[in-house]
């Protein structure tokens, strides 16, 4: 053996024991140091952020949102709402997505006028009332939450329905919202599936 073909055999050795170290130590090691930290530090996060229903079962995660209807998909009056989803047919996971339509799109400004009517009709407020977040979807399509003001032209809909003080339900509501992050970072929020969970512990 040459000592060109010597240096190229010990190179490829030298190549291929390193590369089987760090997939030990990245791949592996790596790996099963992030996900015990992950169950010891932060296991609610680690599982997925999952929220219990009454029940105990699983019934969705706090960072995926879902919709509240019947099987004709028609809105169920005594939950919140979520947002409008174009993910998918709505909140699926794998398929995340906005619209990708303009503001000047003539589909969209219709479906959002149409939204519009439907939100108003549905909670009994001026199509005025109506804020922007119950007639537009988030880019991802799965956000989970909605606008503290959403919340609020809900909430006479969803007392009368279940036989509640609308001023109870206020504070339900107020315990469930969000502030801004850091305190100045964005909006206030209001995540739907744990205050529909909320209300049906109640």
């Amino acid at each position: 053996m040459n000592t060109s073909t010597r240096s190229t055999a010990r190179t490829v050795g030298v190549a291929a024991r390193a590369m089987a170290l760090f997939t030990v130590l990245l791949g592996l090691g790596y790996t099963a140091v992030l996900t015990v930290v992950g169950q010891v530090a932060l296991p609610a996060q680690a599982n997925g952020s999952l929220i219990a229903g009454p029940d105990g079962a699983s019934i969705g995660s706090s960072l995926i949102g879902q919709a509240f209807t019947d099987a004709d998909g028609a809105p169920l009056p005594q939950y919140f709402q979520s947002r409008p989803s174009a993910a998918g047919d709505g909140y699926d996971a794998g398929a995340s997505s906005g619209s990708n339509l303009g503001p000047e799109n003539d589909d969209l400004i219709a479906a959002i006028t149409e939204r519009r009517e439907q939100v108003a009709a549905f909670n009994d407020v001026a199509p005025d009332d109506v804020p922007a977040d119950a007639v537009t979807a988030s880019s991802s399509g799965l956000d989970p939450h909605i606008s503290p003001a959403y919340a609020e032209i809900q909430i006479e809909r969803v007392a009368a329905e279940r036989g509640i003080p609308a001023a109870d339900l206020r504070s339900l509501v107020q315990e469930h919202t969000d502030g801004p992050r850091l305190g100045y970072l964005g909006d206030g929020t209001v995540n739907v599936l744990e205050l529909n969970v909320a209300l049906d512990q109640r």
